[in-house]
């Protein structure tokens, strides 16, 4: 099978391509155009696994360029979207144009082109904060923030063109993923730069909220099982762990494999507005279990903590990249 990847030079963008590599498919991995000719985590793929991938630069925001990327495809794993919700705060209008109307310019290239099969990612911030858990996909969608408002309008969009046009669309739902390449935008790699850093405080965002995280090999694994199916077209699946986890459990293991014991500092700046955090999420992935036999390698709090010693283990060997800063508060 021949699958485009948008997005594909990110963090579950890159695990995805080599996922799909190594089961035998050929991949166009989209890249963002940059003047600088950059490709992300890509660039940090074995060599065996590019031989195998063809990289292509371009936007989904452009119509007519999508409708040229697409051809020739069987399938498509959409996952190109802005994803980090304080920028969202203050740039509400490149959400919508990325995360809609990318994700429009996806379908209408996928229903020109007659592709078997595409896969849109959501995410789990369109329930926002669990009005019962474990949370299922009959889950009421409440858009807390513009960034998850912006993910249901383009789930929306994605079923429409199931119910529409019949297109054969799937929808995953991952809950947070974490694991090595990830931006340190995100709770977990923020923390453990600043634990590799060797900073005696670490300045944090809520600890208080529950996350139900995923290790990102575990998550390419379930994209790529869904990209090789033909079941669930129309269809919306869970991708989490099941397990349930506090902020600050998190930081008492990141600490613990680290072997540092630094003041743990509340940062005012990294709260998000009181009617926009999302106080728990706790997957019900049973769906995507029985219809596609994927369950997560890593599980529970032991899985959790191999998880996290590998995600430390590799931040250890990169934090020094660029974009990896322990004096800054990245969103």
């Amino acid at each position: 099978m021949k699958t485009l990847v948008t997005g594909a030079e990110g963090f579950i963008g890159s695990h995805l391509v080599e996922e799909l590599v190594r089961g035998g498919s050929e991949v166009t991995a989209l890249v963002q155009y940059n003047s600088f000719n950059t490709q992300g985590w890509l660039s940090s793929l074995d060599i065996g696994v590019l031989d195998h991938v063809s990289i292509i630069q371009g936007d989904v925001r452009d119509a007519d360029f999508m409708r040229g990327a697409v051809r020739g495809h069987q399938s498509v794993a959409h996952l190109a979207a802005l994803i980090a919700i304080p920028y969202s705060y203050v740039a509400p209008a490149s959400y919508l144009d990325t995360n809609i109307r990318g994700t429009l310019n996806v379908l209408e290239a996928a229903k020109a082109n007659d592709v078997e099969r595409i896969v849109h990612t959501s995410t789990s911030e369109v329930y926002g904060s669990a009005q019962y858990v474990p949370i299922d996909e009959g889950h009421p969608l409440v858009g807390q923030s513009p960034y998850s408002a912006s993910k249901i309008a383009a789930d929306q969009l994605a079923y429409s063109y199931w119910s529409s046009f019949g297109l054969p669309v799937t929808t995953i739902r991952p809950f947070n993923t974490y694991g090595p390449r990830q931006s340190q935008r995100a709770f977990i790699p923020s923390v453990m730069v600043q634990l590799l850093s060797g900073e005696s405080t670490l300045r944090l965002g809520a600890l208080d909220p529950t996350r139900d995280l995923t290790f990102v090999k575990d998550t390419a694994r379930g994209f790529a099982a869904v990209i090789a199916s033909d079941l669930g077209p129309g269809e919306v699946f869970n991708m989490g762990s099941g397990f349930e986890v506090s902020m600050r459990e998190v930081v008492d293991i990141a600490c613990q494999i680290s072997g540092a014991n630094p003041e743990v500092v509340v940062d005012q700046g990294r709260i998000r507005p009181a009617n926009s955090e999302v106080e728990r999420l706790l997957s019900d992935s049973s769906k995507m279990k029985d219809t596609f036999g994927w369950e997560p390698h890593k599980k529970g709090l032991a899985g959790l903590r191999e998880g996290l010693q590998e995600t430390f283990d590799w931040l250890r060997k990169n934090h020094s990249h660029a974009g990896y800063n322990a004096s800054q508060y990245i969103v």
